[in-house]
């Protein structure tokens, strides 16, 4: 079993910036990707950005130049810096994990419970 906690999220005006971060535990877990994901009232979830283990990195063209996603493999901490921000942006954020247990081949994902990010003025 993995946990994500997720944390960061807040209220924050226009063009202001935050920073979100993942933490992960669990034991026997081989990561292969991790990401975040958002989902605004009336719409559907969406990739904002992902990280694979060979550090791979795509971004949701509505936050490329804007976002930023980063991990610390000591802290097995995930990150993203989030700038220039948007009212578009509002929306809870989630945490991802992708990978497989020691010993399997077999994919597991995990979800964190996610933490809202507001953009208004």
């Amino acid at each position: 079993q993995v946990q994500l906690v997720e944390s960061g999220g807040g209220l924050v005006q226009p063009g202001e910036s935050l920073r979100l971060s993942c933490a992960a535990s669990g034991s026997a877990f081989s990561i292969n990707a991790m990401g975040w994901y958002r989902q605004a009232p009336g719409k559907q979830r969406e990739l904002v950005a992902s990280i694979s283990r060979s550090d791979s990195i795509n971004y949701a063209d509505s936050v490329k130049g804007r976002f930023a996603i980063s991990r610390d493999n000591a802290k097995n901490t995930l990150y993203l810096q989030m700038n220039s921000l948007k009212p578009d942006d509002t929306a809870v954020y989630s945490c991802n994990v992708l990978g497989t247990y020691y010993g399997s081949s077999r994919l597991w994902t995990y979800w964190g419970k996610g933490t809202q990010v507001t953009v208004s003025s």
